[in-house]
């Protein structure tokens, strides 16, 4: 007889907007939870994560009640994690403590039970969390098999659980079945449960999401009655279903686990060229082989290569580790969600609702921790390179040294906003599906998962796929020429004689400085001074660029904005427009009762565009707007004086 051990994961990123949880509710966690209510001899475990919780008990209360009443039967087990759902190994020791400890106290409050067993969210493991686990109590975890198949064990030597240790402290180790997670519920259940009787302790623990929020997944699990039919014939098999802490057979035995996190994780967080090549890899190697035995050896990144991968998850990440150090709230630990983070077959830190949500976090942990004007240089980036960052009243300017002395994060602490939250466009590995599509054809009974369906993509998705070849700040210095205008601009192809846009500057205060050239035949040398002057909401600047290069060039400076609603902007009390002349710029942003003004002394072509980024959702390809891009271009010969200001109002 088989045993199955049986869970569900649900997370929602913190505050997330309400339609996106009204829908997962509607579609998925209340007909799911009313489904296995007609059956409570199943037994499950249950992680959900501690805001979508408090959600569900607040707002939702058919689906809560139906959690309740299974739990009142004996039916779940409940597993903890982060109450913020971060990813555990990414935040300081303390708050890991701090964050299991929320959720299992919350789950003892509404449920009355205290649970064991850790939900690792998005399976990313390091061993350096361990400690922390054993201080909260944690006895068990529940991991991939490919977490064990990455440290060197066999596939048909998972069909059970096993022991790790940390400082000698022990804690049982569950590995999540691959075969399961995609049978179930995708395969029609006769499939499934052949896939679950194949085994001795079968293991499955997965995206509640799954049973009906997925795409087409709604229709099959609950219209067209798959979760019935499955849990009726689960009930009726011989099958037995039964809670994690109530397991008696003995381990499989000792193992020690490499930083991992599940198999297409790590194809996601690597480089784009990288990612392609690992793909072909696999199939050189063919797929029978990959699935014996190469997987042990052909493995993708570690979770925390996306710092690497998007210098504005590095930039927040880091961020969040400051605050960390000498202030603990409320907003730091909602901060620490871990979606806006990453990014892999869709959403994540591509969505901008979820950048403004951290941002606006963040701002809540800087109007209580900095109570007056202050200026910090520091390498809070750890890269190498010095960040400068000026606290005004209600204001947090921050530049980088590494590129240009741009302005890199523009944020009103009083409105809880980062105007400079922008996402610069890069080529992701999926957008080959985009450039060289291919036949698809789906031959398994069933449903697709997200992994292999075929993505819809449109022709206006390719004529806004355009990459940006240095990152989307403000305050960026071009050398170019009459090639320069709106539509260059917003294709990121203008003609670059300098290499002042995206090289590192020397600082002395808020001075930035860069001794480089002009490369045109031959290359001139050239220099570039940049100073600011910061006063409350007003950012003063001073640009003298010197070269020895004869001719006459166009001098272009670069500011990506970012807003809520974009639809809603005014651009000098009109509507947007991707040319103007004259001195100055105000934008009206209604979302936040701001104005922005940019003032130069002297005038200039304005050249505006909106760039959009292109990835992946449910269905196909879609484009999400993510800042509008703003130049000033005026000629020069030998030397060019430039002053000017940003300044942010009250309206």
């Amino acid at each position: 007889m088989s045993r199955l051990l049986l869970g569900f994961h649900m997370h929602q990123p913190t505050d997330n907007l309400h339609e996106a949880v009204e829908r997962a509710v509607e579609r998925c966690y209340e007909p799911l939870f009313t489904t296995l209510a007609k059956y409570p001899k199943v037994k499950f475990a249950l992680h959900c994560s501690g805001w979508l919780l408090k959600q569900l008990r607040k707002h939702y209360p058919k689906t809560f009640e139906a959690i309740r009443y299974l739990h009142d039967q004996g039916s779940i087990e409940f597993f903890t994690g982060g109450f913020y759902e971060p990813v555990l190994a990414s935040i300081p020791p303390e708050d890991r403590i701090a964050q299991i400890r929320m959720l299992s106290d919350t789950v003892h409050e509404l449920f009355g039970a205290q649970p064991k067993g850790l939900w690792l969210t998005e399976r990313v493991w390091e061993s350096s969390v361990l400690p922390q686990l054993k201080e909260c109590g944690i006895e068990r975890i529940v991991v991939d098999d490919y977490h064990l198949i990455a440290a060197g064990f066999d596939k048909d030597r998972l069909d059970g659980y096993f022991l790790t240790e940390e400082g000698g402290e022990r804690f049982e180790i569950f590995p999540i079945a691959k075969d399961l997670r995609y049978a179930i519920p995708f395969h029609p259940v006769a499939d499934a449960l052949a896939a679950i009787e194949k085994k001795e302790l079968a293991i499955i623990f997965d995206d509640a999401e799954k049973f009906g929020l997925w795409p087409k997944t709604y229709e099959w699990v609950h219209e067209k009655g798959w979760l019935e039919e499955f849990l009726s014939a689960l009930e009726s098999s011989d099958i037995e279903t039964i809670h994690f802490e109530d397991v008696d057979l003995r381990p499989r035995g000792l193992v020690y686990l490499p930083n991992v996190s599940y198999y297409e994780m790590g194809e996601w967080s690597l480089l784009p060229l990288d990612a392609l090549e690992l793909e072909r890899l696999k199939e050189r190697v063919g797929e029978e082989y990959f699935e014996q035995i190469g997987q042990k050896f052909i493995k993708g990144g570690i979770w925390k290569n996306f710092f690497i991968k998007y210098e504005e998850s590095n930039r927040l990440h880091k961020r969040m580790l400051s605050i960390s150090k000498k202030h603990k709230s409320k907003a730091l630990y909602k901060l620490q969600t871990n979606d806006v983070y990453w990014h892999g077959i869709f959403g994540g830190l591509y969505l901008p609702n979820l950048r403004d949500n951290a941002y606006r976090y963040l701002a809540k942990c800087e109007q209580k921790r900095f109570q007056r004007p202050c200026v910090i240089h520091e390498d809070m980036d750890l890269d190498g390179y010095e960040e400068s960052e000026v606290h005004t009243q209600d204001m947090v300017y921050r530049f980088y040294t590494r590129y240009g002395g741009q302005l890199i994060e523009l944020l009103d602490n009083e409105a809880m906003f980062n105007f400079q939250n922008t996402l610069t466009r890069r080529y992701e590995a999926y957008h080959e599906k985009i450039f060289h599509p291919q036949e698809h054809r789906h031959h398994e009974a069933g449903i697709e998962t997200i992994h292999t369906l075929e993505p819809k993509v449109e022709e206006r998705i390719k004529e806004l796929l355009y990459y940006d070849w240095y990152t989307k700040n403000s305050f960026i210095d071009h050398i170019s020429d009459d090639s320069f205008d709106a539509k260059s601009l917003f294709r990121c192809d203008f003609k670059e004689y300098g290499d002042f846009a995206n090289q590192p500057f020397e600082r002395k205060g808020l001075t930035f400085e860069r001794s480089g050239g002009i490369y045109q035949d031959e290359c001139y040398a050239a220099t570039l001074t940049k100073r600011y002057e910061i006063k409350k909401r007003r950012l003063g600047f001073e640009i003298d660029l010197l070269t020895q290069a004869p001719r006459t060039y166009r001098y272009a400076l670069e500011w990506n904005l970012h807003f809520a609603a974009y639809e809603d902007l005014r651009f000098n009390e009109g509507a947007f427009q991707e040319r103007f002349e004259g001195r100055s710029l105000r934008i009206d942003d209604p979302f936040t009762g701001r104005a922005i003004t940019i003032e130069l002394d002297q005038d200039a072509e304005w050249y505006l565009a909106k760039t959009y980024t292109v990835s992946q959702n449910e269905e196909g390809f879609e484009a999400t707007l993510q800042g509008i891009s703003i130049a000033a271009a005026l000629p020069f010969s030998k030397s060019l004086k430039l002053r000017g200001a940003l300044e942010i109002r009250h309206v």
